[in-house]
């Protein structure tokens, strides 16, 4: 079984809360990893994920951080949610300024 990790940053510009972490975590730049498998017996090389992490501070230890399990549904809703309070902030700075 061949497995592949996949990394990238990504930034919330808001405060987030993230499904399966008891606490919000502030806004930032984030490190996620993807662990994928190969899927054996096919044509043509295909990947399923079996794992998602995030980099985030530790609680407790100033400058530590922890990598947390979470789900990539759920992860995606953060991103979703923390674009959302970005546009709705834009709509009300505009509307200040009419």
């Amino acid at each position: 079984m061949t497995i592949r990790s996949r990394r990238e940053t990504i930034t919330f510009k808001h405060p987030v809360h993230i499904r399966g972490i008891a606490r919000e975590l502030p806004a930032g730049a984030y490190e996620v990893v993807t662990d994928e498998e190969m899927i054996e017996g096919l044509s043509f090389a295909s990947w399923r994920r079996i794992a998602t992490m995030i980099t985030v501070p530790s609680e407790g230890v100033r400058g530590a951080t922890e990598m947390l399990s979470i789900g990539s549904v759920d992860l995606a809703d953060a991103q979703a949610a923390d674009a959302q309070s970005a546009d709705v902030q834009a709509t009300e700075a505009s509307l200040a300024h009419d």
